[in-house]
C-alpha cells in the first residue's frame, strides 16, 4: 500500500495523549495507533474477509445437509 503522507492538526494536549497510547501500544505510528482506535470504537474485526453481517449463522439441518453432500 503506498501512503500519502498527510497532516492532522491536533493541540499540544491530544499530542501527549497519541504519544502516550503509542508508547503503550508499542505502536510504530500515530498512524497505527489512530487506526487501532477507530477499530476499537467501531467494532471492527482485525480481517472482514468472509464477513457478511446480513447473513446467518447455519441451522444444524444446513450443516448436516454439507456433511451429506
Amino acid at each position: 500500500m503506498v501512503t500519502v503522507p498527510t497532516t492532522v492538526q491536533v493541540d499540544e494536549k491530544t499530542l501527549q495523549m497519541l504519544n502516550n497510547i503509542k508508547k503503550e501500544m508499542k505502536a510504530r505510528s500515530h498512524d497505527e495507533v489512530i487506526k487501532a482506535l477507530i477499530s476499537e470504537r467501531k467494532k471492527i474485526p482485525c480481517s472482514m474477509f468472509g464477513s457478511n453481517r446480513k447473513l446467518n449463522s447455519f441451522s444444524e439441518q444446513d450443516e448436516a445437509e454439507f456433511h451429506e453432500l
